[in-house]
C-alpha cells in the first residue's frame, strides 16, 4: 500500500476567539509553504475542532501517514506530553495508521529574526533620541512549570540584545514562574535606562497578552520619567510560518536537533549576519598539545577546510573542537597572527571595552 502523507498542526488552544483565528491563520500559513501535502488543524482544549477530528478529517481522505507537529512556542507540558498522548492513543486504535510528531518551533534563528523585526515594528514609532545602548529590552516568556522551556526564554532575549545591542536586557514571565511582569518590570525601572521595550514572546494574542500590556501601563504611571514601548506579539510573521514548515520537513529529513542550528557561521543570527558562511576553523590548533610534553617542532602543514558544507557536520564527537563558542583571552606569546570577525558591538558602553579602562 502506498504512502499518503498528510500534515496536522496541533494547536493548545484558547477562549480567546482572537487566539483561535491567528491560529487558524497559521495551519493556513503552514499549508501555503506545503501546497504537496493537505494539511488540518486541531486544538488540545478549549476551541474546536480538537485534534482528533483533523485526524479523522486526514485519515478519512486516505493518509495513513500523519506528520504531526505542536504549535507551540517551546517544548514544556503540551508538547512533551499532552499532544504525544493524544496522537499515541489516535495511532494505536487505527491500525495502518502511523503518526509521527516533529519538534517544537524552539530556539531557532527564524524566530530570532521574526521577533527582531517586531522589536523594530516598536522602536520606528519612537523618536530617536534615545540611543539602543540606553534602552533596556525585557522580553515576556509566558512562563511554565518546566526550567528548560523557562531558561529558553532567556536565550531568545539574550540573543536579541547581543544582536540588537540594547543596554541593558531582562526576561519575565506572565505566569508560574518568576520574575512576574509587574515585579519584573519595577526591577527594570530601577536599572536607570530611559526607555524599556516590553516584548511578549508570544504566538498569539490572549487574555495574557493583554496583562502584560495592561502591567506595562501601571509601571509606566509610577516612573513618568522612562519612557516605556510596548512591542507586538510574534503572531503570523513569515518568518515564523517559515519556521512551522521547517519543522514538518524536518520529521521526513530525520535531522539531527542540535545547537549547530543555532551557530551564526550556518544561518543568519540577527546582528552577526556578515559571518554566515565564513570557513569555520578551530582556532586552538596551532596550541594543540602545547605544555603536554609534545615535541617542540610544531611546523606540519595543517590543512584546515572544516566548512559547513562538507556533509559531516562539524564531526560532532569526534575531537575536532566546535570552532566557535570559545572566548579566546589567553595571551598567544606564539607569534600566531589570531584574527576574529569584528564584534558587531565592540565599542558598547557596557562591553568589552569596558574591562580594560583601569589598565
Amino acid at each position: 500500500m502506498s504512502e499518503k502523507i498528510g500534515v496536522m498542526v496541533c494547536g493548545h488552544g484558547s477562549r480567546d476567539e482572537g487566539a483561535v483565528t491567528q491560529f487558524a491563520s497559521v495551519a493556513k500559513g503552514v499549508a501555503e509553504r506545503l501546497p504537496q501535502y493537505e494539511v488540518d488543524s486541531g486544538f488540545l482544549e478549549f476551541a474546536t475542532p480538537i485534534i482528533r477530528t483533523g485526524l479523522d478529517n486526514l485519515r478519512e481522505s486516505g493518509h495513513n501517514h500523519i506528520l504531526a507537529i505542536p504549535g507551540m512556542l517551546f517544548a514544556a507540558g503540551h508538547a512533551k506530553n499532552d499532544i504525544p498522548s493524544v496522537l499515541n492513543a489516535y495511532a494505536a486504535q487505527h491500525e495502518g495508521l502511523k503518526i509521527s510528531y516533529g519538534r517544537e518551533l524552539g530556539i531557532d534563528l527564524k524566530m530570532i529574526r521574526a521577533a527582531g523585526d517586531r522589536i523594530r515594528e516598536a522602536l520606528e514609532t519612537c523618536d530617536d533620541h534615545v540611543p539602543l545602548h540606553e534602552t533596556m529590552l525585557v522580553v515576556v516568556g509566558r512562563g511554565a512549570s518546566d526550567p528548560d522551556a523557562n531558561s529558553n526564554v532567556s536565550k531568545v532575549m539574550r540573543m536579541l540584545w547581543e544582536g540588537m545591542g540594547f543596554g541593558w536586557g531582562e526576561t519575565v514571565y506572565s505566569g508560574v514562574t518568576f520574575p512576574l511582569v509587574e515585579p519584573g518590570l519595577e526591577h527594570a525601572a530601577r536599572l536607570g535606562y530611559k526607555r524599556i521595550v516590553v516584548f511578549p514572546y508570544f504566538l498569539f494574542t490572549g487574555i495574557l497578552i493583554k496583562r502584560i500590556y495592561d502591567y506595562t501601563d501601571k509601571v509606566a504611571e509610577k516612573y513618568p520619567d522612562i519612557e516605556f514601548v510596548k512591542a507586538p506579539y510574534l503572531n503570523d510573521h513569515p518568518l515564523v510560518l517559515d519556521c512551522f514548515a521547517d519543522r514538518v520537513k524536518e520529521i521526513l529529513d530525520g535531522t539531527n536537533n542540535m545547537n549547530c542550528g543555532l551557530c551564526k557561521y550556518r544561518e543568519q543570527a540577527l546582528g552577526f549576519e556578515d559571518e554566515v558562511g565564513m570557513v569555520q576553523e578551530s582556532h586552538h590548533h596551532h596550541v594543540e598539545g602545547i605544555g603536554t610534553g609534545a615535541a617542540p617542532d610544531h611546523s606540519h602543514g595543517h590543512a584546515h577546510d572544516h566548512s559547513h558544507d562538507n556533509g559531516h557536520h562539524h564531526h560532532h564527537g569526534d575531537g575536532h573542537s566546535h570552532g566557535h563558542g570559545h572566548s579566546h583571552d589567553h595571551n598567544h606569546e606564539h607569534g600566531h597572527d589570531h584574527h576574529h570577525h569584528p564584534y558587531p558591538h565592540a565599542d558598547h558602553p557596557l562591553g568589552p571595552v569596558s574591562m580594560k579602562k583601569d589598565d
